[in-house]
């Protein structure tokens, strides 16, 4: 008979540890290679002539050898893994480490704690639990007919390199899923910031160089007839630049907040310069400053289009709620009409940035033609009842 000494070992596949903060490579099916030296005693009693049938011995070895091979590569792939030939592979290994252990015994039971890697390495939670268990007892109980109760150390090592194999690359796989969730976190708050900058900058830089000309030009018209007015209207330009860069930096520090009343006083002073009566209508409870801070972009974007394209002689604004929702209007009787029917979030860039802020806020904005002619735009937005309670 073969070499029969009693062999309790655990293989443990992977050294456990602190995780560390790179994963480094991909494991692959080579981290499980190196396991196959248990089979040594069995090439040593194959070729120093102590294993009946070698033949059959030997085809039994190199069938066993391939398919742990197989199977290992494929199990670090979810989809290899899971495949029918994959599973169909790991049968035949149990059923070649069966009959290797049955018709051998000795050192050739050592296959089992291999076949427990390959388990392990190809099953998953909650399969694990019966795969595993069913592995274990068939291991045991081939053991124990080939060397009796001392078998059972055979049944342990297979039972521990199933669960160890099975637990740490179930924790390498989180961990990389983790992490790879981390960076696309990371990537999305970039390209979230990156939209918010460019678009905080395009209402910014938009509305104020539009009322910097509107401005320019009435200083130029008055120069000739009124030079005190002219000089009023370059000391308004110079008082909108220097408000302009305060708001960029508080726009590239992320702290700038707006103000309903503030855009309105602009929006005065912007369509007066230029020539355009305004109108504005206020109702309804005190906002908080959330609501105020995008109605007031509502109102900074609507006026910026009626400066550059509406050709109008006058600007209504009306602002209006309740305790729920509160509504926002801004209506002129120019020429500037960029779509012929309302749709919701429709317009250039200034608009389509307007529908996000409102949309993310669970409010709407609707843009088109007037009811009689020029142009409105209409911004709706809840107001939440706890901010109501911390503005009061």
């Amino acid at each position: 008979m073969s070499w029969t000494r009693k062999v309790s070992c655990t293989p443990t596949p992977l050294r456990a540890g602190r995780l560390p903060d790179t994963p480094g490579p991909h494991p692959t099916g080579f981290a499980l290679l190196p396991w196959l030296l248990l089979g040594m005693g069995s090439f040593s009693n194959l070729f120093q002539g102590e294993t009946p049938n070698p033949w059959i011995g030997g085809l039994g070895l190199l069938t066993f050898n391939s398919l742990y091979i197989y199977v290992s590569f494929r199990a670090f792939v979810k989809e290899k893994r899971e495949a029918r030939s994959t599973q169909l592979a790991l049968g035949l290994l149990a059923a070649v480490t069966c009959g290797l252990g049955l018709g051998y015994g000795g050192s050739w039971l050592l296959f089992f704690p291999l076949l427990g890697l390959a388990t392990g390495a190809v099953v998953r939670m909650p399969r694990l639990r019966l795969t595993g268990a069913a592995v274990t007892v068939l291991s045991g109980v081939v053991a124990f007919v080939q060397d009796g109760w001392g078998g059972l150390d055979i049944a342990y090592a297979t039972w521990i390199s199933t669960i160890v194999t099975a637990a740490i690359l179930s924790l390498s796989e989180a961990v990389r899923e983790l992490r790879a969730a981390r960076e696309e976190l990371a990537r999305r708050a970039v390209e979230e910031e990156r939209v918010r900058f460019s678009r905080d900058l395009h209402d910014l830089l938009g509305h104020t160089l539009s009322v910097i000309v509107v401005k320019s030009e009435a200083a130029r018209r008055l120069a000739v007839r009124d030079m005190d007015a002219a000089v009023a209207q370059v000391a308004d330009i110079e008082s909108v630049g220097r408000q302009a860069l305060t708001e960029i930096r508080e726009a590239v520090t992320g702290y700038r907040r707006g103000s309903l009343a503030t855009e309105l006083d602009r929006a005065h002073s912007a369509l007066a310069a230029a020539g355009i009566t305004p109108a504005f209508h206020q109702s309804g409870p005190p906002l908080p400053q959330q609501t105020e801070v995008l109605l007031g972009w509502v109102v900074r974007e609507a006026v910026t289009n009626v400066l550059r394209h509406s050709g109008a002689a006058r600007c209504e604004i009306t602002v209006s709620g309740d305790a729920e929702r509160v509504h926002v209007t801004v209506t002129d009787d120019g020429s500037g009409t960029p779509s012929p029917t309302p749709r919701e979030g429709i317009g250039g860039t200034g608009l389509r940035g307007l529908t996000e802020r409102l949309s993310a806020a669970g409010g709407t904005l609707t843009a088109g033609p007037g009811p009689r002619q020029g142009f409105r735009v209409r911004a709706e937005l809840p107001v939440e009842e706890r901010e109501l309670v911390a503005a009061g």
